[in-house]
């Protein structure tokens, strides 16, 4: 089984990398000989905040996010989300408040790492 790490690092809105990030991120998760694993570092922690309200016909990364989680792992910066007062209690249903620490298991047991 092949397993790819996927970094973003920018707003979930504002800019298309996380969006780019997750899109791949998702379709990668169709494969079934893939682990997929998102780690959403500065301002990207922002994608997995619960109840995000776009406009019509507007891409929605807490959707994209939980695609990802019905069969990949998605983990937050702790610290990030603590510089942006994003708690716990508001983030999407799946995703997991980590550390440094644990980005860096993911990067070591990665075969694949992408950086958004």
């Amino acid at each position: 089984m092949t397993s790819v790490l996927f970094i973003l690092n920018d707003a979930p809105y504002g800019s298309e990398r996380a969006y780019n990030g997750l899109r791949l991120a998702g379709a990668m998760t169709a494969k079934a000989e893939a682990q997929v694993r998102v780690f959403l570092m500065a301002d990207a922690v922002g994608c997995a905040k619960a109840g995000q309200k776009v406009p019509e016909g507007y891409y929605n990364v807490q959707l994209m996010l939980g695609k990802v989680l019905r069969k990949g792992e998605v983990a937050l910066c702790g610290t990030c989300m603590d510089a942006r007062g994003l708690g716990e209690a508001e983030l999407v249903e799946g995703a997991q408040r980590s550390t440094l620490a644990q980005l860096a298991d993911w990067t070591a047991e990665a075969d694949q790492v992408l950086v958004f």
